[in-house]
């Protein structure tokens, strides 16, 4: 093991490890906002309010994250109606391609978990809460999603450490993130063990980071896992 080029290049695998970061960081949060209406309808009783949600899961659950990347960095430009409108500076850059890409797919799992939470949210909370005479829409943002987040929460914190590791496939449209900046040194030094090893560990480091930041935020709205039973 040549630890003198691993302690040489990591000024570089920080570089690309801050990258990623960003990259998931927006991803999720993003995908969160756009999943919360999405698991809301899907969740509805009406099949014309989820047949929507339904679809738009269908496809992003049931397609490669790889395809759909190149779906929208290759695929897109080949429409003059994309290049000549006021989204191409960001629809051109890889960077934004790979944001879109995962939010729009992780979306589609975390509206998933929020329809799964809001269906496990036991049936005599929302009817006391009609009960005190509280609209559907005060049921929904003081009872249903409050009860939905607790409950959804480990299974969303999955979620995150699945595009994190996920995130590595940006790489295949010329993003220097962590997997790509990784790439790009042993193109130079010709040692992928040591630089992939030291990648590896920065992704560990990233989910141990994350895993832990989870269980405290866990702890601090006192989720039970036999919530919603």
């Amino acid at each position: 093991m040549n630890w003198e080029v691993i302690i040489k290049y990591m000024p570089k695998l920080l570089e690309g490890a801050w990258l990623t970061l960003e990259l998931v960081g927006i991803a999720v949060v993003a995908g969160l906002i756009l999943a919360i209406p999405l698991g809301v309808a899907r969740s509805s009783q009406r099949w014309y309010v989820r047949a929507f949600p339904y679809g738009y899961i269908f496809f992003f659950r049931g397609t490669p994250l790889l395809v759909q990347l190149f779906l929208v960095y290759y695929g897109l430009p080949q429409f003059d109606i994309i290049r000549e409108g006021p989204l191409w500076p960001y629809l051109r850059s890889p960077f934004w391609c790979a944001v879109i890409t995962m939010t729009m797919h992780t979306a589609a799992y975390i509206a998933e978990i929020i329809r799964g939470a809001i269906q496990a949210i036991p049936s005599g909370e929302i009817e006391a809460a009609r009960a005190l005479g509280m609209s559907k829409w005060q049921t929904l943002f003081y009872i249903t999603l409050p009860r939905a987040t607790r409950i959804g929460l480990p299974a969303y914190s999955n979620e995150v450490i699945l595009m994190l590791k996920a995130s590595s496939l940006a790489s295949t449209i010329t993003l220097l993130e962590l997997t790509g900046m990784a790439r790009t040194i042993i193109a130079r030094t010709y040692l992928p063990v040591e630089i992939f090893f030291a990648a590896g560990l920065f992704y560990l480091l990233i989910s141990y980071v994350l895993v832990r930041a989870f269980k405290q935020l866990e702890q601090y709205l006192r989720v039970d896992a036999c919530q919603g039973r």
